[in-house]
């Protein structure tokens, strides 16, 4: 399945939103005042997925409009991830956000935590939860693709294990710096994560 075809783009200013604000700091900084433009934005939550007997990733990959500006093409593989947009805890998003856009039913118990870090520093500082999780055939319940009810369109993908090395250092390849994280993290503790 694919979603590529995107026609009739254009942009225009933003009045209001229900994912971002637009606000200017105002500060004092040894003394001098400064402002600063910025985005305040939800924080999120991202899952690295390994399918222990494929050996392989399952990725996630859609459209994001900011990259098309930068590339005219505009399509981005990513990690599972979703924004924090409800009173629950973080694993329990990362697991429904497994669930919308991979199709994956995934034992909250079997998710793991890696770390966490802040995105986009210089306009947005949203944080985000990094987490892992095995998958297999064995716990795919639906195809994924994201919630359509807001016209998310995921399309799932897989990637060998050992093609990820390469696929980090395409730079024709759209990918996201906690994708790239992700894979440097699971190669660096590969032993203790799958035992076969």
């Amino acid at each position: 399945m694919s979603f590529e075809l995107i026609s009739d783009f254009n942009l225009s200013d933003l009045d209001n939103s229900k994912y971002i604000k637009l606000k200017k700091a105002k500060f004092k900084q040894q003394n001098i005042i400064r402002e600063w433009d910025l985005i305040e934005v939800h924080n999120s939550v991202a899952t690295l997925l390994f399918d222990d007997i494929n050996d392989e990733f399952i990725l996630v990959k859609q459209f994001r409009p900011p990259v098309y500006l930068q590339n005219r093409d505009g399509f981005t593989y990513e990690l599972c991830a979703g924004i924090v947009d409800k009173p629950k805890p973080l694993i329990e998003i990362a697991k429904e956000e497994i669930l919308e856009e991979t199709g994956y039913d995934v034992n909250i118990n079997n998710i793991q935590k890696i770390t966490s870090f802040y995105t986009s520093v210089g306009f947005a500082g949203s944080k985000q939860e990094l987490f892992f999780a095995v998958v297999n055939d064995f716990l795919k319940v639906n195809e994924g693709g994201g919630n359509l009810d807001e016209y998310e369109l995921i399309e799932v993908v897989k990637l060998k294990k050992e093609r990820a090395k390469e696929f980090m250092f395409d730079e024709n390849i759209a990918k996201t710096p906690g994708l790239m994280f992700a894979f440097m993290w699971f190669f660096e503790n590969e032993k203790e994560l799958i035992k076969k």
